[in-house]
């Protein structure tokens, strides 16, 4: 063998030597310093944990690739087309359906039982109640409460003659003959009707006035005085105690659940033509707007930063524990076959170098013999 070939031949080896000790012990024989991936498999699991939790989960380096994604700008762009934003308001749809359809009447039970009751019973009311009330009488927004009150007394007392006979003869005496009675209570239910009537169509009754003033001494009452806040804790006690409190939950949740079904299962019903518009609106803000874009994607790097924060350590932790359980065989032949395509490259590599530095050893002893 000449002196090129052994070179060539030297090269090759040596090649093949140090990638198939990374992988195994060369020909089955233990020699130091080989098989390496499955006798340190566990530290290089760690050094890849580091390496990563050090070079990638970094806060500047987190902020500067959301940064240049420009995240808002295009969801933005992504929405602005109307089959995209109606598959987010379908996908949202169903979801919000199956959610409150896992809702249960229980879980309404436990939550006003556990939840809100308690609450209220720690919560004074009557200074809610008076403030409420105070701002409702300054802004006269009592009066169409009133208004609809009066109209509905009045049909009422209108259309129901004998029941309002009836009740003011309960209470007449029972010695005043019958005639006398029918032409009393007569008299009582057409001034009713018309003293109704006239408070109904005067907005500054003097009915009316009263009842501001009633309404407005409530609300100082609320505020200010103890024994009428007194009666109504013990109120808001009574209440709460009531049964029919868990029942009424029940039942305004249940048909506010039926309604939102009812409207999400529709294509055109007003909840999802309403999500459609506001989402519209939101992908033109997105656009147009480069404040609103540079806010949004601060918020998306302040989320990113705080979950890698809080959370990097254990992200990282699953490449080391993920290798731990590997079998070191076994993850030796993982990787090289994985990456079995390059070390094929790698041998031809060394097979080309070492055939040139074979060339030139042989070209060099030439020249010197």
């Amino acid at each position: 063998m000449n002196a090129g070939a052994e070179a060539r031949w030297w090269v090759r080896s040596r090649d093949w030597f140090a990638v198939t000790a990374l992988f195994k012990h060369p020909l089955g024989l233990p020699v130091p310093h080989t098989a390496l991936i499955p006798r340190r498999k566990d530290e290089l699991g760690r050094s890849l944990q580091e390496f990563v939790g050090e070079n990638f989960l970094q806060e500047d380096i987190i902020r500067d690739r959301i940064a240049a994604a420009t995240i808002s700008q295009r969801i933005g762009r992504w929405l602005s087309d109307p089959a995209h934003a109606r598959r987010v308001v379908d996908e949202a749809a169903d979801v919000a359906a199956i959610g409150l359809g896992k809702v249960r009447d229980e879980h309404i039970a436990d939550l006003v039982t556990e939840a809100l009751v308690p609450r209220f019973r720690e919560e004074p009311i009557s200074p809610l109640l008076g403030g409420l009330l105070g701002e409702m009488v300054r802004d006269d927004l009592h009066h169409g409460l009133v208004d609809l009150a009066l109209e509905e007394l009045h049909e009422w007392l209108v259309h129901n003659p004998e029941t309002v006979a009836e009740i003011l003869g309960e209470r007449a005496p029972w010695w005043t003959p019958t005639r006398l009675n029918d032409a009393v209570t007569s008299r009582i239910h057409l001034e009713l009707v018309r003293w109704v009537g006239d408070i109904r169509d005067d907005p500054r009754h003097h009915a009316r006035q009263a009842l501001d003033s009633m309404l407005a001494q409530l609300s100082t009452d609320l505020l200010e005085d103890p024994e009428t806040q007194a009666r109504t804790e013990r109120l808001k006690e009574r209440l709460l105690d009531h049964p029919q409190v868990i029942a009424s939950s029940i039942s305004l949740w249940n048909a506010l659940r039926r309604a939102l079904l009812t409207s999400l299962s529709d294509p055109e019903g007003a909840v999802r033509q309403r999500l459609m518009v506001e989402l519209s609106h939101f992908a033109g803000r997105l656009e147009a707007e480069e404040e609103l874009r540079w806010r949004l994607d601060g918020i998306a790097a302040d989320v990113a930063v705080f979950a890698v924060d809080r959370y990097g350590s254990e992200l990282t932790a699953v490449i080391t524990h993920t290798i731990e359980r590997w079998d070191g065989k076994e993850a030796a032949r993982r990787i090289e076959l994985h990456v079995g395509r390059d070390l094929q490259f790698i041998r031809i590599n060394g097979t080309i170098v070492g055939g040139l530095v074979g060339v030139l050893i042989h070209s060099a002893s030439v020249l010197i013999s």
